[in-house]
């Protein structure tokens, strides 16, 4: 799941406009900054002494090697991690709300701006780990040129990697948005007439199944490898390195409550600075992550703007 924005709008329409993929103006290097108020390792649980109690972090995608050694590293600091690993999107923020997790880290910004506003809830970003490129994958066809006009595309269901999906389909030239397109697109807003494709809407899991069924799929990160794909089979993608792709930053998330943990931040450094781990995570993402160490207060700042204006667009 993957991957800076002061938002100055004076209506929803000239609120949903901004936020194209051309109008996220947060420098992008600021994403490349060292991580601002790293916990001194010396006021941490973690470096004091072992913690009593593991500390649990729901993701998607345990099996993933870099996981074991990102537990390794957090052991060698005194804090034991206790991955829990989850089949769907839909159940880590759920359960972080629940008090069945302690941090979670499989979501983008974006997606848990959704999460919040449409439970009322208030996880917060605690720290930053990479940005994804998101990819349109084929067994059929090699280039995107060679799609057939009419036939059918699929894309993820949830909001807010839909409505990435459907840029991506956008830039390759399957479809045309209305408006252009912004990070609240869905299939409603595919202009049909100037399309090339229709496109079906399924959950983030099964797009990549239903390959044999479909010209193409926007398959999300997580579920790349286990289609028997690899990352260089995509056959177009977004660019992790564009300004726009701020929200789409991955983080650790927290309850509100936790968000200055010094256990919890030690853990995001940890993540971000072990050297073993960071090659894991590049292996696992077949070299296309884009890691980050971006102040916690962008992220925060980017999570409220991205959250009013879904309230607005609602």
């Amino acid at each position: 799941m993957t991957d800076h924005t002061e938002l100055h709008l004076e209506s929803s329409m000239s609120r949903k406009r901004f936020l194209t993929a051309a109008a996220l103006t947060l420098p992008l290097a600021l994403i490349f900054a060292g991580c601002a108020g790293s916990p001194d390792p010396a006021s941490t649980g973690g470096t004091s002494g072992e913690t009593t109690e593991p500390v649990r972090i729901g993701v998607v995608g345990a099996g993933d090697p870099y996981w074991e050694t990102y537990k390794e590293a957090a052991a060698a600091e005194g804090i034991q991690v206790e991955l829990v690993d989850f089949s769907e999107y839909t159940q880590p923020n759920p359960a972080l709300s629940a008090d069945e997790l302690d941090l979670n880290q499989f979501q983008h910004i974006i997606y848990l701006a959704t999460y919040n506003v449409n439970s009322d809830d208030d996880l917060q970003p605690i720290g930053s780990t990479a940005i994804y490129p998101l990819g349109l994958y084929s067994t059929q066809y090699d280039d995107v040129a060679d799609i057939p006009e009419g036939s059918t595309v699929a894309v993820p269901n949830d909001e807010s990697n839909q409505a990435r999906g459907l840029l991506v389909l956008q830039s390759a030239g399957l479809i045309e948005l209305e408006d252009g397109g912004s990070i609240f697109s869905t299939v409603a807003d595919i202009d049909a007439a100037n399309s090339k494709v229709t496109v079906e809407a399924l959950d983030a899991a099964f797009t990549a199944t239903s390959l044999p069924d479909v010209a193409a799929a926007i398959i999300n990160n997580d579920f790349v490898e286990d289609a028997g794909l690899t990352f260089e089979d995509a056959i177009a993608t977004d660019d992790p390195a564009d300004p726009s792709a701020f929200p789409y930053i991955n983080i650790f998330a927290a309850k509100a409550e936790d968000a200055d943990n010094p256990t919890y931040l030690k853990l995001v450094e940890i993540f971000q600075t072990n050297k073993d781990v960071l090659d894991g995570l590049q292996e696992a993402s077949g070299g296309t992550a884009v890691t980050v160490q971006t102040p916690v207060k962008d992220l925060v700042a980017s999570l409220t703007e991205v959250e009013d204006d879904i309230r607005a667009n609602q």
